[in-house]
């Protein structure tokens, strides 16, 4: 046992890996878990993960029962409402919530079960819906229903406050922070003071997704007893008061004892409790709460009678049977026993502990990291004044450099996936918190909008701020050997060492000496016709406005216009392409297909019809082919996919607003369907240099072929590879020239997982390799980057005094001259 997990152990032996349970917790990892060989997942907050001995029960028991719909009263139905009804008390037991005072409501999801409540509450314009402001977005959308019914509504945000001197010591109070209230209908409401009559609802976490900050439950007997201590100076306090706990996220480690909490409605999630089954949520509701909801819709299963041709229709009085629609979803149901099983046998303390020791000692060993010049590297989200009883088993944080400035999300998760760690970035859907804790202000959110941010984008820094975090969360089936690969990834990727080591860049910025013509030689020329589909190699080949002629000017997209490439669909890395120049033919050819196609671009072989598609900021006119050609491409990538040829492009983009010279790329030509430059260079030095490392690497961990081989020049698919020199030289090129043509480097190339795929005997699997070497040395603010891309400069008067335009061919074996200016 190493000397970290000793460690780990005096301080929480007693608490982690189920000492008193039935397995061990590396039992559970080695029988139970045994795909998660090789990854480290951490995030349980979004998704947990299902047991394979879960499963095999599930599948057993649907393979041996025969379950029929519930809604008639034939044996198998019979057998179904048994099995829901064992359900139902399941649920109800794991929150100690008697079925005498509370029903539980099978639903699609947690989302679907707080649209019920939110779409079926008797709202007014008397009414108010309170909501702290940690609260995920499917809460918030419960707003829209209460505006929309002339509601008012309202954000609090609610910390712990002690009061000193009181009886010769401390006594812990709250203090209520209230934000605006907000209106659709002022005039309407101010017509009507709220009445006791009223009823208004309250709602927050029992657990906040962003920072695992858990609340104080106390919030439901303050809500309906005395809710003056929450709206002091509000109208609506007199009103009758609901509540309602989102338990999503805390209901798997600390689920609300409804016997001392009487919430009115509780909302949950099965797979973020084991896994398994997805799409299966519950409303656990007080039954004369329930009685209070007002539905509309009926459906089958929710009518005890109806008649087709007048207004008539009687509702059935049960609770369940009342707000269930349709045929609810019984083999999910079913398989939710299965589940609860592994959880009762380990224990809900037992697992809450064992999950709360791992997120205790991932936050003291973050808090503990220092750069080398003493800087914090590590600021975690969750530690403010809230009225809370402390954390479940999720940490939120963001990393900073030595320097002071942010690490983006986006930047930690791309290295934590390559290094087998999966977690999750973002702001969760939890727009408050988020705000709350990054310290982002109203005006400061809607420019990040005005400036193109949207959820599940890369945009993670903006105005040197995060816009989003970081955050791990922890399972019962976690280890200690998952929090320990994940510390010694955050520490050897992003934090400065005194010895140089750890997240060090080698890119050369900035300009050079002049080297010697002659120092360096065009290698390699590639075309690609088809936007990620396989290019050819040629010994000379013409140029024309968007750079290598016909290099990538055709297209292929989904039949919702979607463009593909092989992040998604790698088999179009099988697909072969070949220009004849003199006859004007594409030719393409593919093992799934037994012809080979000639595609003449010189004819009309197009259907005549054009169009506009958008793709990365830039506007093109196409033109689509005959169905014959789609269908021989659809049968080439296994799906429907449509040809698009462009005609013709519209870009201009800066990507950096300063436009300085050395970081702006500005493209006022042509662009055909590459993603950022005409051209992309990569240095024959450079892959060496590379392959040298990973090599390195591969002996250090014992390691071998991790990367599919010696790494090619081609698996970067560049149109230009050279040799000469020292490796990354052209890094810090700013122009060069090869033969009489020009060029201007627009900086290093972005490298994404795509130069991971491996193509090998007809098969395409993913490796890590090259880029997890690449992000130890190659990082320069979140981007990893190999190889330059260019722009074709057609003439250019003074770049050593040569401005003739006479020779627009490259060819294999011309002269390149950096000419750094």
């Amino acid at each position: 046992m190493d000397a970290g997990k000793e460690e780990f152990l005096r301080e929480f032996g007693e608490h982690y890996g189920y000492p008193n349970g039935p397995k061990s917790i590396d039992e559970i990892r080695a029988t139970e878990f045994k795909r998660l060989d090789g990854n480290v997942y951490l995030d349980h907050a979004g998704a947990t993960l299902y047991s394979e001995l879960q499963l095999e029960a599930i599948f057993k028991d649907l393979n041996v029962n025969v379950y029929g719909n519930p809604h008639s009263q034939s044996d198998t139905s019979s057998a179904t409402s048994d099995i829901v009804r064992e359900a139902r008390q399941q649920v109800l037991d794991y929150c100690k919530a008697s079925p005498k005072e509370y029903s539980c409501i099978f639903t699609s999801g947690a989302t679907a079960a707080l649209k019920l409540v939110g779409e079926a509450f008797p709202w007014s314009s008397q009414s108010c819906f309170t909501y702290t402001t940690e609260n995920h977005n499917s809460v918030l959308g419960i707003r829209e229903y209460a505006l929309g019914q002339g509601a008012a509504a309202s954000a609090i945000d609610i910390e712990e406050h002690v009061l000193h001197g009181v009886s010769g010591g401390s006594v812990p109070s709250m203090r209520v922070l209230q934000h605006e209230v907000q209106r659709r209908n002022k005039a309407r409401s101010m017509e009507e003071e709220p009445t006791g009559g009223a009823y208004n609802l309250f709602a927050f976490p029992s657990e906040c997704n962003f920072s695992g900050l858990r609340f104080s439950l106390d919030l439901v007997k303050i809500i309906k007893e005395d809710p003056k201590r929450i709206m002091e100076g509000s109208p609506f306090c007199n009103g009758r008061w609901m509540v309602l706990i989102d338990a999503a996220k805390g209901f798997a480690t600390e689920p609300p004892d409804l016997s001392l909490y009487p919430a009115d409605f509780v909302v949950i999630s099965f797979y973020k409790l084991f896994g398994y089954p997805t799409g299966l949520g519950a409303l656990i509701a007080r039954n004369d709460a329930a009685r209070v909801l007002k539905k509309t819709y009926f459906s089958g299963g929710t009518v005890a009678a109806s008649i087709a041709d007048i207004d008539f229709v009687k509702r059935r009085k049960s609770v369940e049977e009342l707000f269930e629609d349709g045929t609810i979803s019984y083999l999910s149901i079913a398989s939710i026993q299965h589940g609860f099983k592994i959880l009762n046998s380990l224990t809900v303390s037992a697992i809450s502990r064992h999950t709360a020791s791992l997120a205790l000692y991932v936050r003291k060993k973050l808090l503990a990291l220092r750069h080398e010049n003493g800087a914090k590297v590590c600021t975690l989200y969750g530690m403010s004044k809230a009225l809370c009883r402390g954390f479940g088993p999720t940490v939120s944080f963001n990393l900073k450099r030595s320097d002071g400035t942010w690490y983006g999300y986006r930047e930690v998760e791309k290295l934590a996936s390559l290094s087998g760690i999966q977690l999750r970035t973002g702001c969760f859907c939890n727009p408050g918190a988020c705000a709350k804790y990054l310290g982002l202000s109203h005006s400061e959110l809607l420019s990040n909008i005005e400036a193109g941010h949207v959820c599940w984008d890369d945009n993670d820094i903006i105005h040197g701020k995060p816009t989003g975090a970081v955050r791990v969360s922890f399972g019962y089936m976690s280890t200690f050997e998952d929090v320990k690969i994940f510390i010694d990834f955050v520490t050897s990727s992003f934090v400065a060492l005194s010895n140089g080591t750890g997240n060090g860049y080698q890119i050369k910025q900035g300009p050079e000496s002049r080297l010697e013509a002659g120092s360096y030689s065009l290698k390699s020329v590639t075309v690609y016709p088809i936007k990620s589909c396989a290019g050819f190699n040629v010994e000379s080949w013409p140029l024309s406005s968007s750079g290598l002629r016909h290099d990538r000017e055709w297209v292929l997209t989904s039949l919702s216009g979607e463009i593909l490439t092989q992040k998604k669909v790698p088999e179009m890395c099988f697909i072969s392409t070949f220009i004849d120049l003199n006859k004007g033919i594409l030719f393409v050819e593919s093992p799934r297909c037994q012809v080979r196609l000639p595609i003449n671009f010189m004819l009309n072989s197009c259907n005549g019809g054009r169009e506009e598609i958008n793709l990365h900021a830039q506007r093109y006119e196409v033109q689509a082919y005959e169905k014959e050609i789609n269908m021989w491409f659809s049968n080439a990538i296994g799906r429907p996919c449509t040809l698009l040829r462009c005609f013709s492009s519209n870009y201009n983009l800066c990507l950096n607003k300063s436009k300085s010279t050395d970081m702006c790329r500005r493209m006022e030509g042509m662009l055909n369907f590459s993603n950022e430059a005409q051209f992309l260079l990569i240095s024959e030095e450079s892959v060496s240099d590379l392959n040298d490392r990973i090599k390195t690497t591969d002996v250090q961990k014992g390691a071998q072929g991790t990367g599919g081989g010696q790494i090619s020049p081609m698996r970067f698919r560049p149109n230009l590879v050279i040799s000469g020199g020292e490796p990354y030289a052209e890094d810090g090129w700013r122009n060069l020239k090869i033969g009489n043509m020009y060029f201007t480097s627009l900086g290093g190339c972005n490298r994404c997982q795509m130069i991971n795929i491996v193509h090998e005997a007809g098969q395409v699997r993913k490796s890590n390799e090259p880029l997890a070497t690449l992000a130890s040395y190659r990082r320069v603010k979140g981007k990893i980057l190999f190889g330059i891309l260019l722009k074709y400069e057609k003439s250019i008067v003074g770049w050593d005094g040569d401005d003739k335009d006479d020779d627009l061919w490259l060819q294999v074996g011309q002269d390149v001259h950096p000419n750094i200016v």
